[in-house]
């Protein structure tokens, strides 16, 4: 089965403990780049490894944690080849699939109950991308203004 990479700050932690063995007990193998405890910490340290091996292919999809989901998803976004879709709604993670083809999730762990969660990661994980006139507008993500 697929690995998912897994990474989070201090905010993020707990969350990214039961998600972590949530997708273990489906099958999936987890690839864990951090925080190991509650303790302060700096999310780019953890995120940008993650987002570097999703951006080079390594792993195909990760999610990512923080208190609001935006610190990590905006560092996951700096990598080309990364759409991360902060999500706090199934409906959401639906659609960042669907017309998107996200391959990161982040979630706003300060915002969400652990069973709302697992319903988002499962919806993320089980959605296929659509294509179609969804594909052009994803490639042109890669479109680098300076």
């Amino acid at each position: 089965m697929e690995t998912i990479g897994i990474g989070c700050d201090h905010a993020g932690y707990d969350l990214k403990e039961i998600v972590k063995h949530y997708l273990e007990s489906k099958g999936y193998t987890v690839k864990d780049y951090g925080t190991s405890s509650t303790q302060r910490v700096d999310y780019p340290d953890f995120i940008h490894p993650l987002a570097s091996d999703i951006n080079k292919g390594v792993y195909q999809r990760g999610i990512i944690i923080c208190g609001s989901g935006n610190g990590v998803s905006m560092t996951a976004n700096k990598y080309v080849n990364v759409r991360a879709a902060l999500c706090w709604k199934t409906e959401i993670a639906e659609m960042a699939r669907l017309h998107n083809d996200a391959n990161v999730l982040s979630l706003p762990a300060r915002y969400i109950t652990v069973d709302e969660a697992k319903q988002i990661v499962d919806v993320f994980l089980h959605t296929a991308f659509e294509g179609g006139r969804h594909e052009v507008r994803v490639q042109k993500i890669k479109n680098i203004i300076v």
